[in-house]
């Protein structure tokens, strides 16, 4: 590990570290220090962290995340400050963390201890613990900043369906949770059939396969389905939704798991008024971040979070999670327990 400029010192403690040199990739947990760690103005005990898609791309030699190795990924973590220079943060306030350069240039939550810049960091909000905050995590604030967008621009749920791609994973697991608690007609795409009944657990009033949205053929212009949609998708998929939903409705797009070419044209947006949402979580101001997480502790807060959708991992079995996550063959939300 690099040693960098540390403040206080406390025993060494564990890590998942990345390394890449130029005959062998790796990744494994070890004894770090808080020597090891990147300055910062806040310490934090990391309680628990999550696994995201980013994390698992973090984790390949060619995932093109990672910069400069040895390298600390995980881009969520929730905890407790052990010391503080910055006045807004001290010792024994529970804390939240996420996206900005954590966990891409930044060491992340994949580490018993961290040292975060003040500027990045969330109070805990009431009605959530640290478990529940790493359960949403990035994926359940994009989650809910997409609905928070989509209602920002006129969707209500009188107005009328509302599609979720990818509906089994972080992102669409709490999303469909999230508009079944505000009372939406959530219809739910998933390829897997096996999730069904999840689903229908989470609230999806209706389920449909990924072929029913992204058709073999997009036409400019198709008949008009959903009010509303939420694709961590993208690609072809996004190009599908936008032809096919009603007039004034819109997309809240946050992904690219299905592609970053979107074959559409200009007429779903000025014959029928679409309105086309790209929701970036990583840079997404403090003000407005600190509104997502309080709706994410109280009105969007999924009914069934760790009963349903979360399960918990160590940080040993983490290495094998970030391979599933990529590989498409995680459910819902994995979070991690650091300590």
């Amino acid at each position: 590990m690099k040693n960098r400029r540390g403040g206080c010192q406390v025993n060494q403690f564990k890590a998942l570290v990345v390394n890449k040199t130029e005959t062998d990739f790796t990744v494994n947990v070890q004894t770090v220090s808080m020597n090891d760690l990147p300055e910062g103005d806040v310490v934090i005990k990391v309680v628990y962290s999550s696994v995201n898609y980013k994390d698992g791309l973090a984790c390949i030699p060619n995932g093109k995340i990672v910069k400069s190795y040895p390298f600390i990924p995980g881009i969520d973590l929730a905890g407790i400050v052990t010391s503080s220079n910055d006045p807004r943060f001290k010792e024994g306030d529970e804390v939240i963390a996420t996206s900005y350069e954590i966990g891409v240039s930044h060491y992340g939550g994949y580490s018993e201890y961290a040292r975060i810049p003040g500027d990045w960091i969330v109070p805990l909000p009431k009605g959530l613990t640290l478990k529940e905050a790493m359960a949403l995590g990035t994926a359940g604030f994009t989650a809910a900043l997409s609905i928070h967008r989509l209602e920002e621009n006129g969707l209500s749920p009188e107005k009328g369906k509302v599609l979720v791609t990818g509906a089994t994973g972080g992102v669409g697991s709490i999303a469909v949770s999230m508009l079944a608690k505000r009372n939406y007609h959530v219809v739910a795409s998933t390829g897997k059939e096996t999730e069904h009944e999840y689903l229908r657990e989470l609230g999806a009033k209706e389920i449909i396969s990924r072929e029913e949205v992204c058709l073999e053929q997009i036409r400019p212009l198709d008949k008009q389905y959903w009010a509303a949609a939420v694709d961590p998708v993208g690609g072809r998929t996004l190009a599908s939704i936008l032809s096919r939903i009603q007039y004034n409705g819109s997309v809240a797009v946050s992904g690219l798991t299905g592609g970053t070419d979107v074959p559409t044209t200009v007429f779903p947006f000025i014959l029928r008024g679409v309105n086309l949402l790209g929701i970036d979580s990583v840079y997404c101001p403090m003000e407005l971040r600190k509104q997502i997480w309080e709706r994410m502790a109280t009105d969007l807060k999924p009914d069934k979070l760790l009963e349903s959708i979360a399960q918990e991992i160590t940080l040993e079995q983490l290495p094998n999670a970030l391979s599933n996550i990529l590989k498409g063959k995680l459910r819902g939300r994995t979070v991690v327990k650091l300590s």
